[in-house]
């Protein structure tokens, strides 16, 4: 019988975030961006940990428009930091500030998210075949171009590991296990 993979334990949660979300190709520039602001919340801690604060995130960050982040002030800083929904670590808050800045620029510039993560990849997710956790690496050369990139254009918290939570995450990988009826699913 197959097996999801065991990272996501039998959370609720966790479990509807593996089955539903995680590994599927996304190219909505929300998504995309909404994922750079969690990973980068994330350093540090436990995915299972900002996922039950991603509803927060979400009140918290006007739905992660970039357009009214990138206008916050330190009036926003502030209360930002005051939300116990979300994580209070002023470097990740004003992080994610200068991360919408940075994503308008680069929409200036006549570029998208999309196009300039997924150019990391070809445009295609990689196909991997892991078998068990100790083989999924934590980077890859692509998580770390990807963050050399995004480190020149002004993006913050953006290292090569949370480049690659954030490529697994949004499907430009699939690091489900061949035992997971996820890999195929995703594939597909």
């Amino acid at each position: 019988m197959a097996e999801r993979c065991p990272w996501c334990g039998d959370d609720p949660l966790y479990v509807a975030y593996h089955d539903k979300e995680w590994g599927v190709p996304c190219h909505d520039e929300r998504a995309l961006f909404e994922f750079l602001i969690l990973e980068g919340a994330q350093a540090g801690l436990s995915w299972i940990t900002i996922l039950r604060k991603r509803e927060n995130y979400r009140r918290a960050y006007h739905g992660f428009d970039p357009q009214r982040i990138a206008r916050y002030g330190e009036k926003d800083v502030a209360r930002l930091l005051s939300d116990a929904g979300i994580v209070r670590n002023r470097l990740k808050v004003t992080a994610s500030i200068a991360n919408a800045r940075a994503t308008l620029e680069l929409y200036d510039q006549g570029g998208s998210l999309d196009g300039l993560l997924w150019g990391f990849v070809d445009g295609r997710p990689r196909i991997n075949r892991w078998r068990s956790m100790s083989e999924v690496p934590v980077i890859t050369p692509q998580a770390e171009a990807m963050s050399k990139e995004l480190k020149r254009r002004g993006f913050r918290f953006i290292g090569p590991t949370v480049m690659y939570a954030h490529m697994q995450a949004t499907g430009m990988v699939n690091d489900h296990l061949l035992t997971c009826p996820r890999h195929a699913q995703v594939q597909g």
